[in-house]
């Protein structure tokens, strides 16, 4: 990840703006439901009614598929499990609770990996690191 300190950062913030509510409590939204992220204080373009910088300039871009990097709301299609669900997703068949309980996990889990050493050894790397050596001396 090019920006690991910026970027742990901005997952940082945007965290708390989602446990503190933010998107329960949309300012300026009230005539439709809050989109995550694009109705974040942390979007570049959040408030901004012309002149948006192009999504490409967001830290965010880095975790964003190539293919939709130039689209409109491209943070809308980060992949936020294993299952490959994204906001996009989402969007279509889950409720406001659902979404931000995905994303709140999904938030989690990018700020652990971001935060731990970059040599750490992952738990499944030491257990087959354990298995190799119990069963070459037995």
């Amino acid at each position: 990840m090019a920006d690991k300190s910026g970027l742990l950062e901005v997952l940082k913030a945007e965290l708390m703006f989602l446990q503190n509510g933010g998107y329960r409590h949309p300012s300026g939204t009230a005539w439709r439901p809050p989109f995550i992220l694009e109705d974040s204080p942390l979007c570049m373009n959040h408030s901004r009614k012309k002149d948006w910088s192009p999504c490409a300039e967001c830290v965010l871009v880095q975790l964003m598929p190539e293919e939709y990097r130039q689209g409109v709301a491209p943070c809308r299609h980060i992949p936020l499990n294993e299952s490959g669900e994204t906001l996009d997703s989402l969007y279509r068949y889950a409720d406001p609770r659902e979404i931000e309980e995905t994303y709140a996990g999904w938030l989690r889990a990018m700020i652990a990996r971001l935060e731990k050493p970059a040599n750490a050894i992952e738990s499944q790397e030491i257990i087959g690191i354990i298995r190799f050596f119990t069963q070459s001396r037995g």
